[in-house]
């Protein structure tokens, strides 16, 4: 089977196969296959029904022959993706070639990823790491090891690198310091699947003071392949997958393709490997700006936090769908105003729901503990992360001025990522 498409040849054949996108692109000639010719894909519309495979209209063939995960795997309420096989080993090859900038041969690799309930992760770096280009071992604990047991399995057998999400390197770190326990034998710490950012790195090399931290790659389950990470890469930055996705930039408001440096926009990603489950302009959540000019071979991007139109918010481990959170605030608070903020402060993220109660500021405490109370139900994994110390939450009533909106649309954003991404320097090679 082959591996990557032209978009020549992939939007005719996803046109004629999947029920989605044969409506999403009906008012196209038939002939169209030009990249700036497609609308971006709805992301709520292409998701919709896809708990049940049978008949998901996105999808241009049956699930026989495939891998199914779930995305967004902090919740019961997550959607499931799905590859064929063909396409999961083309994904996890490529990537496993990426990661091979950032190891040396002899490294003995911790992977600390989650597996479980459809998560893919911990599979996906498990899959990846075996096409690295470098002779290393992989030590399969998942994120689920006791950091105990981790602490001393890492000065027993050597281990040197250690790749995970950064809430749990950083829960890691705090039990080390916990402990009084400094681990100099490990030289790489590679962190995915959410940003890390500057206040963090300093408890990180205070007990791993020899390490060089890097990301591990950029890529997700619903997605696939988006950036790789190399040695010139600064926190956040990546590079183009050139063969296997065709990647933009483009204004949240007016759908312009930004091509300059240093303009953010959302990221949005065409797939050429995947046809089992097409993503044709998939706006992935995420804002970015580029980093080198038009025609850069692996066009370098930085991220800048997520997307105020973003269907999923990533806050560590913690995946919530705005989708959700509406809902819940409609039926407890009877409220259609309201605001996700994300920040962050040393290793803790910080989390708060302004919503506009339709009585008196002073009236909205009962209103409000009911709230915080139905969305740690909803997401138990918050009680989790607030016990550790990694997330606070915060339900705050407020005024419909309280509100921020967009400078030029006027348009309410429903999430202000306020987290720092700017990192002056490069990481240490």
């Amino acid at each position: 089977m082959k591996s990557t498409y032209s978009l020549e040849q992939l939007v005719p054949f996803v046109r004629q196969h999947s029920n989605y996108y044969n409506e999403h692109l009906k008012h196209l000639p038939t002939t169209s296959t030009s990249l700036k010719e497609l609308p971006l894909t709805n992301v709520s519309n292409y998701w919709a029904g896809s708990n049940d495979l049978s008949h998901w209209p996105v999808l241009t063939g049956n699930v026989d022959d495939a891998l199914v995960f779930k995305t967004g795997g902090s919740t019961s309420q997550g959607k499931l993706a799905v590859y064929s096989y063909e396409e999961w080993h083309a994904l996890v090859s490529t990537f496993g070639a990426s990661i091979s900038s950032q190891l040396n041969n002899g490294d003995r690799v911790a992977n600390l990823f989650f597996s479980g309930d459809l998560y893919a992760s911990f599979l996906f770096i498990h899959d990846s790491l075996a096409h690295v280009g470098r002779s290393i071992s992989e030590f399969p604990f998942t994120g689920n090891v006791e950091l105990d047991v981790l602490a001393d399995a890492i000065a027993r057998y050597r281990i040197n690198v250690l790749a995970g999400v950064p809430a749990q390197l950083l829960k890691f770190a705090a039990y080390l310091a916990q402990h009084q326990r400094v681990l100099c034998g490990v030289e790489t710490l590679l962190y995915g699947g959410e940003s890390l950012f500057a206040p963090q790195l300093a408890i990180l090399g205070e007990v791993f003071p020899n390490a060089r931290i890097a990301s591990i790659g950029y890529a997700s389950v619903d997605a696939g392949l988006i950036g790789a990470s190399d040695r010139d890469c600064a926190l956040g930055e990546h590079r183009m997958f050139e063969q296997q996705t065709l990647l933009e930039i483009v204004d949240e408001y007016t759908g312009e393709v930004i091509e300059e440096c240093d303009r953010i926009g959302m990221l949005v990603v065409t797939n050429l490997t995947r046809r089992l489950m097409p993503l044709l302009r998939y706006p992935v959540g995420d804002r970015a700006c580029w980093c080198e000019p038009v025609g850069t071979p692996t066009r370098k991007f930085a991220l800048k936090g997520r997307s105020a139109h973003s269907q999923r918010v990533r806050v560590g481990v913690l995946s919530l769908f705005t989708e959700d959170v509406h809902e819940i605030i409609r039926r407890v608070a009877h409220s259609e105003q309201w605001q996700l903020l994300i920040e962050q402060t040393g290793h803790k993220d910080l989390l708060s729901v302004k919503w506009v109660p339709d009585s008196p500021l002073h009236t909205a405490e009962p209103i409000g503990q009911a709230l915080f109370e139905a969305l740690v139900a909803h997401y138990p994994v918050i009680d989790d992360l607030s016990r550790e110390g990694l997330l606070e939450l915060r339900v705050l009533p407020c005024a419909t001025t309280d509100l921020r909106l967009h400078p030029r649309s006027g348009k309410q954003l429903r999430v202000l990522d306020l987290r720092v991404y700017d990192a002056a320097a490069l990481e240490s090679v």
